[in-house]
């Protein structure tokens, strides 16, 4: 079961995305991760990279996010994406973008959008194969003071180059990576 675990949405049941591509993050983890991001989250700005159920944006917008960007190219994923958002009744505050990442930064870079918080889930074997924070750098989407929370599975070697590792916590096979300039 994937759930809203704090705020104005709590107790929502999201709706799971029948592929074995599409990884939920655990709630342990996630309320791990929001208790990190407390005090970061009110009004901020947020990315939700490789979204899939969207749960990691539902949970920022019901823990106070002024608006968040759900980006997703698997088409069974973007229909449980917007399935979710519109249980949460959170249309309003939320955008989807069916695309792959690369172009969907470029395309939120030339509107001028910028964002406190990118979160990021990518497959383990794309950090393997390239590296989704250049594509953030090089197209200035990340505010200054800002910060990116990077999923990954802790034995993933994954090395970036433009942006400084922060912290890192660890928690069963997972690595949450926070990410600033």
């Amino acid at each position: 079961m994937i759930r809203v675990i704090s705020g104005l949405y709590r107790g929502k049941r999201l709706k799971k995305v029948a592929s074995p591509l599409v990884r939920p993050m655990p709630d342990k983890l996630k309320t791990a991760l929001f208790s990190i991001l407390r005090d970061d989250l009110p009004g901020a700005a947020v990315l939700d990279g490789f979204a899939g159920t969207g749960s990691i944006g539902l949970e920022a917008l019901s823990r106070g996010a002024a608006s968040a960007v759900f980006i997703e190219q698997l088409p069974a994923a973007l229909s449980v994406l917007r399935h979710n958002i519109a249980k949460c009744g959170a249309e309003d505050k939320s955008r989807v973008l069916a695309s792959e990442f690369n172009r969907a930064v470029i395309a939120l870079a030339g509107e001028g959008r910028t964002f406190q918080l990118i979160f990021l889930d990518p497959p383990y074997r794309l950090l393997e194969e390239r590296d989704p924070l250049k594509v953030i750098s090089k197209r200035g989407l990340l505010e200054p003071g800002g910060t990116i929370i990077l999923r990954r599975h802790f034995k993933t070697r994954f090395t970036p180059r433009f942006f400084t590792l922060k912290r890192q916590t660890l928690l069963g096979d997972d690595a949450l990576c926070f990410y600033g300039d």
